[in-house]
């Protein structure tokens, strides 16, 4: 994840490391380095240019304590300035209102917003506590229906019918009669996958959001796409009154353009972003994580909740005195912990949370 942009930014860093102290002169070198691994990266150019003068605004004016090198210095300015850029802090949905809290799920064909819609009602039922009914309100795509029954049956959630001869309004409006009749707590609605941004389809989630009254309206957009994603969110954004995005495929995304820009650009926080196909694969977005990672020093904290999440400490308990003993430990063991792995995200996601040279 962002590994093009922790190259680069990497480099810059040590450039500046040989350095006594910071100074213009330095500074003003190591900012065109970052410019350039911004622009590379697909960051808007309204951002870059907005990030560049920040950091040199703050770098210029920063005394460097005796405990930290010029290097360090450069570094935490940056990695405030990232945090800025991206949010601060993490921005979490907001369900207060009467059951059910509509989620109406907007976004661009082929950006897994369907698939999304499953990881957000998983993670709402689990760990949240909430009691989640799903809807499909893709009316052109038959197999989108199909997919979220699916999905639904996956996490243990419940589904509500619809079908392709029905129009859009009127499967929600149903979908929220019956979730108040059976005390539902959230309503998650999937819309149909916009190929492009084109006026009468526009219209039609802007009747469904007028229909629907959600409290929460996301954006689903692939991370992959850079200034694309960014576009795209721009115009849904000045067509509805989104609350949030959510960036998928974030694991196969070396830029980071998106990421960098979509907050900037739309004034909305980015509030979760996918990682792989797997039904567990969604996190909440920590703009001070994220660029901790960018900047090569890990992610540890989302690393320990991996960790809580995915082991059995009762199991891991009698598997370390097993090891302390130093018999015992079979095949069937050694299966168990690879298992364990597996829940955790795999070797290459916990690796990617690693700081520095580890990950």
């Amino acid at each position: 994840m962002l590994d093009n942009l922790t190259n680069r930014f990497s480099k810059v860093f040590k450039n500046i490391r040989g350095q006594a102290k910071l100074t213009e002169d330095n500074i003003k070198e190591a900012l065109r380095e970052v410019r350039l691994a911004l622009l590379e990266a697909d960051v808007a150019l309204p951002v870059v240019k907005e990030f560049v003068n920040n950091v040199k605004e703050k770098a210029l004016g920063q005394e460097v304590a005796g405990s930290l090198t010029p290097d360090q210095a450069f570094i935490g300015v940056v990695n405030q300035a990232l945090i800025e850029l991206m949010g601060k802090e993490n921005s979490s949905l907001d369900l207060a209102a009467v059951p059910p809290a509509v989620v109406l799920m907007a976004g661009l064909q082929g950006a897994g917003k369907t698939t999304t819609v499953g990881k957000l009602a998983r993670l709402l039922k689990n760990e949240q506590k909430k009691k989640v009914l799903v809807v499909s309100a893709d009316v052109y795509r038959p197999a989108a229906i199909e997919q979220l029954r699916l999905l639904a049956e996956q996490v243990g959630i419940d589904f509500f019918p619809s079908d392709s001869n029905q129009k859009p309004v009127e499967i929600a409006t149903a979908a929220i009669d019956y979730a108040k009749k059976h005390f539902y707590d959230v309503l998650m609605v999937d819309t149909a996958g916009r190929l492009a941004i084109d006026e009468e389809m526009m219209n039609e989630i802007k009747a469904l959001h007028a229909a629907v009254n959600p409290v929460e309206t996301l954006f689903v957009v692939d991370a992959m796409l850079g200034q694309d994603a960014v576009n795209t969110a721009q115009a849904f954004n000045e067509a509805l009154p989104l609350t949030g995005v959510i960036l998928t495929k974030m694991d196969g995304d070396s830029r980071g353009g998106a990421a960098l820009s979509v907050r900037h650009v739309t004034g909305k926080p980015i509030k979760f972003i996918g990682i792989g196909e797997k039904i567990t694969g969604l996190e909440p977005f920590y703009p001070d994580r994220i660029a901790s990672r960018i900047l090569g020093m890990g992610d540890v904290l989302s690393l320990i909740e991996d960790v809580q999440k995915g082991i059995d400490e009762e199991a891991a308990a009698k598997m370390a005195k097993k090891l302390q003993k130093g018999k015992g430990f079979d095949l069937n063991d050694f299966k168990e912990q690879i298992q364990q792995m597996r829940n955790m995200g795999g070797l290459e996601s916990l690796m990617s949370k690693m700081p520095g040279e580890l990950g």
